[in-house]
């Protein structure tokens, strides 16, 4: 096992260092027009995933994810983080239009009937409401 994480770090080191870094500008924002971004709304989120450079492969934890998020304005964002990738922060925000097309949407393709089931049949205002709906409504992604 101790052989099998070290090799995970040793790729995931080198995935800071590959070519398939550039994929991303740092100097996308910064200042007042990075606050202005801060601040947008989310109106939806992707979890996203991509092979892990050099391997081109993906396979649990030897991959690379991030979100994807569209903005109140319509834009995309990718909202990742890694060894490496930013200043104050490894959490790094950089428009989705540097994602190669290596990137694909991770989860499960959901329709309206899973989000009418997850919501439930039966209503209690203390035990099953709409929170509690929603909620499981939200998790039916992950």
């Amino acid at each position: 096992a101790a052989l099998i994480i070290k090799w995970i770090k040793r790729f995931r080191q080198q995935n800071c260092q590959s070519s398939g870094r550039t994929t991303f500008s740092r100097a996308d924002l910064s200042g007042q027009a990075l606050t202005n971004l801060y601040n947008l709304r989310v109106m939806s989120a992707e979890r996203m995933r991509r092979p892990l450079e050099p391997l081109k492969v993906e396979l649990g934890p030897i991959s690379h994810t991030g979100v994807r998020v569209t903005l109140e304005d319509g834009s995309q964002w990718l909202v990742h983080k890694g060894n490496g990738f930013g200043r104050s922060s490894q959490t790094v925000v950089t428009n989705a239009r540097h994602m190669s097309n290596k990137w694909r949407v991770r989860g499960r393709s959901c329709r309206v009937r899973d989000f009418v089931r997850a919501g439930g049949i039966d209503y209690n205002l203390l035990w099953d409401n709409c929170h509690f709906g929603s909620g499981r409504m939200m998790d039916l992604g992950d």
